[in-house]
């Protein structure tokens, strides 16, 4: 096949195992690190810190329970969408949360049924 580039993966001796199966053929892309065995993507210098710095920053709902990832939150009034001509209502339940330094203030990654994906604010929820 003439004109077809040749792709030739080489694994680095250098580049950690993967976190969540142990793999030894983890490669970059980008700023991640990549499992092609779990499809686990980490970055390797937020990891390191993540550790550190995990029991330092709890982050609380709007109550004072602290939350954590894969957490099941409702949301506590009605939250304005940009470009959406309806509100996420009271009493939404947004499974399955990851905590993370978002935008501004907010803090939590989320998928909310009919919305899609986006970042809320821990102060617009409470822990279910």
């Amino acid at each position: 096949m003439q004109g077809c580039p040749v792709y030739h993966w080489t694994v680095s001796e250098t580049l950690p195992p993967c976190p969540e199966c142990a793999s030894e053929y983890t490669y970059e892309m980008g700023a991640l690190l990549v499992c092609p065995e779990c499809a686990h993507e980490w970055s390797p210098a937020v990891s390191d810190e993540d550790d550190a710095g995990a029991e330092s920053t709890e982050i609380k709902d709007a109550v004072g329970n602290v939350l954590a990832d894969g957490d099941t939150v409702t949301v506590i009034k009605d939250l304005k969408v940009k470009g959406s001509a309806t509100a996420i209502k009271v009493g939404t339940k947004v499974r399955n949360i990851r905590l993370v330094n978002g935008v501004g203030d907010h803090d939590i990654d989320c998928k909310v049924d009919g919305f899609g994906p986006m970042q809320l604010k821990s102060s617009v929820v409470k822990k279910v």
